[in-house]
């Protein structure tokens, strides 16, 4: 997937936050679009905490220290949790381009 100069997942993450805190409800607060944001971070870390774990097991195997079998299920999660992160970033991509290309 080829992306537009300047348009990645941090610039997207940016342009969401501009956009939601200019966006006010009837009642003058701000609308709950941290619920999303707090969601994909919670998403991220959660990713990123599965690759570490599979990392400090396959030190520990590479030590002697550990379990091949739970290597294996770790190193497994860590890339189902890789893969599910890069799909759900392309699709945000995809989203933001359909909408920056729609005419107003």
């Amino acid at each position: 997937m080829t992306n537009a100069p300047g348009l990645d997942a941090a610039g997207a993450l940016r342009a969401y936050q501009t956009t939601n805190a200019g966006i006010r409800t009837d009642s003058g607060a701000t609308a709950s679009g941290n619920d999303f944001a707090n969601l994909v971070g919670r998403a991220l870390q959660n990713a990123v905490s599965t690759n570490q774990s599979a990392e400090s097991q396959a030190l520990a195997a590479v030590s002697g220290q550990g379990d091949l079998t739970h290597v294996v299920t770790a190193v497994s999660q860590a890339q189902l949790a890789l893969q599910t992160t890069v799909a759900v970033r392309d699709r945000v991509l995809a989203a933001y381009q359909d909408i920056i290309k729609m005419s107003i």
